[in-house]
């Protein structure tokens, strides 16, 4: 049996792992995700089958919907534990009992199978591409792949910004959240960010259905992303308007609804110098959203630099893990 990875092996495998994601990208066919959200489907309609009874329980003063909430929540927690634990638990066992070759291969890929820097720029980039070509159509119907709101009537500074933040964000939920985690806790770690991060995008939603059973998948990603938020956004402060970046993080992130994406595309797009937030569409109706970021309203262009800071963002969060390795190794 082999113990924890050293930090000179978790450095030399994390760039291994986002290496083969830059090779590879994500599985184009039997994506484990799928079957992760096949089950994690199935889960929620067995725990969470009296979601339409709990719809007056937020306003209804009465015990009985109390304890119905309460009850929901409680399901969604353990809902939480049988989607997430099982597998990661199986790859710590794997990765402790297995010979070093094996157990280093499945860190690897399970980063891999945890980071999506590739697969953000193959979704961001072809937008930028429509939008210069003129083709707002293409462009509102490739932004629409990657947000929810509604840009059927979106110019191009609606779709541009869509994309940006969309950029933003991701990169911290596709590839430093990942990193971050997989240096705390190798493979499992990365793995167990990855199916966190997946079941807030499928339960945590304030609606009817998922208020109360999705409770547990949203605090809880909220949770696992907090460190990480925090250092995307300071390495996008590093990666462009250092000095405009961290004044926009630290006057408008607390605004906004999401404690970790508030931080991270504040940051980012003052970097960026551009304005993003704003007025978006949802389901037919204009939500209005704090400002972030500073400077002019964000173009074609702009969508190309955004993917361009997280690249640079990239590079230095792997310059550490390389410094680290290397002296980790010399001492």
């Amino acid at each position: 049996m082999i113990g924890p990875l050293s930090v000179g092996a978790t450095c030399l495998l994390a760039l291994a792992g986002v290496a083969l994601d830059a090779l590879l990208g994500e599985p184009r066919r039997a994506h484990p995700l799928v079957g992760f959200g096949r089950l994690a489907k199935w889960i929620e309609r067995s725990l969470n089958p009296d979601h339409d009874a709990l719809q007056v329980a937020a306003d209804d003063r009465c015990g009985t919907a109390a304890r119905g909430a309460l009850a929901s929540r409680a399901m969604g927690v353990v809902g939480w534990l049988l989607a997430v634990a099982p597998p990661v638990i199986l790859l710590v066992v794997l990765t402790r009992t297995s010979p070093v070759a094996l157990a280093w291969t499945l860190h690897v890929a399970s980063l891999w199978f945890a980071l999506g820097a590739r697969s953000l720029t193959d979704h961001i980039a072809p937008i930028k591409t429509a939008l210069e070509a003129g083709d707002l159509p293409q462009a509102r119907a490739l932004t629409s792949r990657v947000v929810t709101r509604d840009l059927s009537e979106a110019d191009e500074g609606a779709v541009a910004r869509a994309a940006i933040e969309s950029a933003l964000e991701n990169g911290n939920d596709a590839i430093f959240g990942a990193l971050f985690w997989f240096a705390i806790a190798g493979g499992p770690g990365a793995l167990a960010f990855r199916l966190a991060n997946t079941l807030d995008a499928m339960w945590g939603y304030r609606t009817p259905r998922f208020l109360f059973f999705g409770w547990a998948a949203a605090r809880l990603d909220d949770i696992a992303n907090y460190v990480p938020a925090r250092l995307t956004a300071l390495t996008y402060a590093l990666c462009g308007d250092c000095r405009t970046a961290l004044a926009c993080w630290r006057s408008q992130a607390s605004a906004w609804e999401s404690p970790n994406a508030g931080p991270v595309m504040a940051s980012g797009a003052g970097s960026l110098n551009v304005s993003c937030g704003g007025i978006a569409r949802y389901h037919g109706v204009d939500e209005p959203r704090p400002v972030l970021g500073a400077g002019r309203p964000p173009g074609a262009e702009d969508v190309g630099r955004a993917l361009s800071l997280v690249r640079r963002a990239i590079g230095l969060w792997l310059t550490v893990f390389a410094l680290v390795g290397v002296v980790s190794m010399i001492v």
